[in-house]
This record gives C-alpha cells, structure tokens and sequence, in this order.
C-alpha cells in the first residue's frame, strides 16, 4: 500500500470519511450477501416441503437417456473438391467414337450394361425428370453447365434427364458444334450410365436422353 501523506487537518478529515464510507460500502456488501443467502435458504426449504419425501425411480441404471445427434458437419471440403473435380475431369480432347453403338441412331452404354437398357431408354421406358437446354451457351460455358447439371440431378435422385444440344442450324456450315463434345463430355461422366438420341417429339437429332446411376440417397 502506497504510503499517505497528511499535511493539513482538512486532509485529516477526508481521510476519515473516505474511510467511514469505504466501511458502509463493505457492511452493506456483507448485509447483501447474508440477505441472498437466507432467501435462497428459505425457498430450498419452501421446495422440499411443497413435494416432501421423494424416493428414486427403480431402474435407474437400466435407463437409456435421450442425447440428439450433432448436426453433420458442412461439407465444405467435399464441395471446393468436386467443384476442381467437374473443371478438370471433361476433356474436350476425348474421343468418344470407339466408345458409342454404331446403330441407326448413335447410343452409349458402360460396360456391363446390357443393349436392353439402351432399348428401354429409347422407349421412353424411365420418364425424364430434368431438362438440360444448352443452346447458346460457348463450349465452356456448355462442359460446365453439364458437368453440374449431372452432378446435382445424380446427388438428388434423377434417374433419367434430357439434354438439349442443338442441330447445329445456326452455326458456322450449319455443323452441330455440341453434339459430339455433349457425347464425349457424358461419356466422362461416371454418373452416366447410358444414353440415347432422343425420340423425334423430344427433340429428336438434337437432344439426348441419359440414364443415371442410382443414388446411394435413395
């Protein structure tokens, strides 16, 4: 404590009070503090003898208590990787022609996928629950908006889409620019399980109709 130093009687007597009331302040501290004690002793007491004798439940050890789950953590990681995953994985450089059904109207299957599953598709056997219209978007813009269209369609339980890539009337030499690249792309897919040019009232030369893989979701 620093030490005080007292050079008048006026000093003297501020010293005082300010000692007196430093003392009121701690008795009115302690009174407080006795006061918050006795009201809580006197409801703990007004509790037991409002429920009185109470016993323990038999089993107590035996019960199972209720504890909720956590919510699932974000899956922030998983959706930066697959997002890197869709911009690398579709090559334009890929050639899909060795890989495709050379029948009246060009279809792929994976391997292990039966010709039947091509011959269902085409006969509109599995509804289509989405539509993809590419039409007017460059080659980029068109392999990202694929790559994400099937990603989320297969994440949420699609089975069977429709994809719209155009005849190719209103391109240079009238050349369908995104139907081989829409086949290649697809083919990269491993969500993809087969496809099939679409029915003339679909869109015909100008559509295909994919199948997917079954989410592990559903």
């Amino acid at each position: 404590m620093s030490d005080i130093k007292i050079r008048s009687l006026a000093d003297l007597k501020s010293l005082r009070k300010a000692i007196a009331e430093a003392a009121e302040r701690e008795a009115a501290r302690k009174h407080a503090l006795a006061e918050a004690h006795r009201k809580a002793q006197r409801e703990q007491n007004l509790f037991r003898e409002a429920i009185g004798n109470v016993k323990a439940l038999r089993g107590q050890s035996d019960r199972l208590w209720y504890t909720p789950e956590p919510p699932e953590p974000l899956p922030v990681q998983r959706e930066l990787d697959e997002e890197r995953v869709l911009r690398e994985s579709l090559s334009d450089a890929f050639d899909v022609s060795t890989l495709l059904d050379t029948d009246d109207q060009l279809s792929f299957r994976r391997p292990g996928i039966g010709p039947d599953v091509t011959n269902k598709l085409r006969a509109g056997h599995w509804s289509i629950q989405r539509q993809l219209d590419l039409h007017g978007l460059r080659t980029d813009e068109a392999r990202e908006a694929l790559g994400e269209f099937i990603r989320l369609s297969f994440r949420t339980g699609i089975r069977c889409v429709r994809v719209v890539h155009g005849k190719g009337l209103g391109s240079p030499g009238k050349m369908p620019v995104l139907k081989g690249r829409v086949q290649s792309w697809l083919v990269q897919k491993k969500e993809v399980l087969a496809f099939v040019q679409a029915r003339p009232a679909e869109g015909g030369a100008g559509a295909l109709v994919v199948l997917l893989q079954p989410s592990q979701r559903r």
